[in-house]
């Protein structure tokens, strides 16, 4: 079983609370036995590669698909078999799931409507939430008149608007281009900020993940393989899914023995644990050229150079045969860097992780 449950500020008691929690379909394992804790607050990460069971989890917590094992706990009670209508969450679908023949403010107010709210708490409430979400002007229009951005805002106001103790997310700005997805992302920090409330989303992007999340788990082939705040997984992988998948990580491939790692582009250094193959990580920023490093190096040849705006990216050939990226953000030394000859790298030990090999 995976066991990824964080610590809470000042040992709170978890808002979600899942032990034991699989589903399989068939023989296939969607979601592996697991423990995860979500706390009041968080804005918490599932993340990771179309197929690994996020979306299967987020539906679990949500009610929309029965768990094969395991317990579903929000705010002390037991929800594993209870239905979606019946647990403090909602839900924001990928395909926003506005009836059409409805206005945005009746759109919104819909699930009020259902639970008998009154008229004066629905106008009250629509309001208040169509404020926060920056949609007022939109609210006689149908869906129809909509862009995808507002769309997408007004599906999530429709869900805020039930104030559930946990808004589920399921990779909603999947849809959008890469502009009006970074300001989305904006606007979900904001109102998360704004209303103090627990969200968990799904997410298949990395930087998306890195950008809101405070809290990010990574799932891997139905398990979850790390669980972290941004900076704990991207700094400290712990294996050598998490270093590729989050952000771009140089691997070099060695072998410990007796607490030594030597690697196969000749360096050797001492490092604890158990013996067998194992691989070296290091992210590009960390690679410095030309020495000017205390820690480890080695020589390779300069093979490309790119002028990326805010840094350049070089890329160096070892004598094994592997390729270093590194990235600086002196943009000026390129002129400097003749391609085909001879550079020395460096990195810091500090900078670097050995995780196993296979």
């Amino acid at each position: 079983m995976t066991t990824v449950s964080g610590g809470g500020p000042g040992g709170a008691t978890p808002l979600v609370r899942l032990r034991g929690l699989s589903k399989k379909f068939g023989d296939v394992a969607a979601v592996q036995p697991l423990d995860l804790d979500i706390f009041a607050g968080d804005f918490f990460a599932l993340l990771g590669p179309s197929g690994c069971g996020k979306t299967t989890l987020l539906r679990m917590v949500g009610g929309f698909t029965p768990p094969s094992t395991g317990t579903v706990e929000i705010d002390g009670q037991d929800v594993t078999r209870l239905g979606p209508e019946q647990r403090p969450t909602n839900m924001v679908f990928q395909g926003y799931g506005l009836f059409p023949h409805m206005t945005v403010r009746q759109n919104i107010g819909y699930g009020l409507r259902i639970a008998k709210a009154s008229d004066a708490e629905i106008a009250e409430r629509v309001g208040a939430i169509m404020t926060l979400v920056r949609i007022g002007e939109l609210a006689e229009r149908r869906p129809d008149a909509l862009s995808g951005g507002q769309a997408q805002r007004v599906a999530l106001a429709r869900a805020l608007v039930m104030r559930p103790r946990v808004l589920l997310l399921d990779e909603p700005l999947a849809a959008l281009d890469l502009k009006l997805r970074k300001q989305m992302q904006e606007e979900l920090r904001r109102i998360h900020q704004s209303i103090g409330g627990t969200f968990v989303f799904v997410t298949h992007d990395q930087g998306e993940a890195m950008g809101l999340a405070n809290r990010i788990a990574v799932m891997e082939a139905g398990a979850c393989v790390q669980e972290g705040g941004p900076e704990e997984i991207y700094l400290r992988p712990k294996t050598r899914f998490v270093s590729s998948f989050i952000g771009e990580a140089n691997m070099l491939a060695g072998e410990r023995r007796g607490g030594t790692v030597t690697l196969r582009a000749g360096i050797a250094f001492t490092d604890a644990g158990p013996d067998g193959p194992v691989v070296l990580v290091v992210r590009p920023e960390a690679i410095r050229l030309d020495g000017g490093t205390a820690g480890l190096g080695t020589t390779g040849r300069l093979d490309d150079v790119v002028f990326l705006g805010p840094y350049v990216r070089y890329r160096v050939t070892l004598a094994s045969g592997e390729e270093i990226a590194a990235h600086s953000a002196d943009t000026g030394r390129r002129a400097g860097m003749a391609v085909g000859a001879a550079v020395q790298i460096g990195w810091e030990a500090a900078d670097h992780r050995v995780v196993a090999g296979t």
